[in-house]
């Protein structure tokens, strides 16, 4: 856990505190008021980053959060305390998380939320999670995703798209580059 490691010093806390820096509470906060909804947890939805730490730390609450998006995601989520089993928990998450559409980008390793390491990932994959719920007819938090939109061109469309001048080239109105001198100096 967290508290095993010895203090961070040197390079190694700057770079921790340019990644504590990231982390916005108001998210924090949006993520654990939306699992609180999906999971009827009665859990303190403060988004300070200890709360949020300890709500989520040992996984129970996130492997609940996913078997109420998709009933019998985890099959068998760890009530112990034991660091293994906490960890287990939290990777069975990611991997129903990675499977339920959360792009590999926007997961997070288990020691980020176990060894406390980047709760900002954390807070951008479940915000991720909460963009997907809509499919799995839940409430969700974020913008909704845009669906595809699959466009079918015939082959006498195309050939015809190949005869439009595109504007990227220059204009065929009777525009053309003449007066522009390259490799002119800049006149102070």
């Amino acid at each position: 856990m967290a508290c095993n490691r010895a203090a961070k010093s040197g390079f190694a806390a700057e770079a921790q505190r340019k990644i504590n820096s990231k982390y916005s509470e108001e998210l924090a906060q949006e993520c654990l008021e939306w699992i609180r909804v999906i999971t009827n947890e009665p859990i303190n939805v403060s988004g300070d980053m200890d709360n949020f730490y300890e709500t989520l730390k040992d996984g129970t609450l996130l492997c609940k959060l996913v078997n109420c998006l998709k009933p019998g995601s985890v099959s068998k989520v760890n009530r112990s305390t034991m660091a293994f089993k906490c960890m287990e928990n939290i990777s069975s998450f990611l991997n129903v998380a990675a499977n339920m559409g959360v792009p590999a980008q926007e997961t997070f390793q288990t020691v980020d939320l176990w060894e406390r390491q980047n709760l900002n990932s954390v807070v951008t994959c479940l915000q991720s999670l909460g963009r997907k719920a809509h499919k799995f007819g839940q409430p969700g938090i974020g913008p909704k995703e845009a669906d595809k939109n699959v466009r079918e061109f015939s082959d006498e469309q195309l050939k015809a798209g190949q005869t439009i001048i595109s504007l990227q080239y220059g204009s065929n109105k009777g525009a053309n580059q003449s007066g522009i001198s390259f490799g002119n100096t800049r006149h102070m």
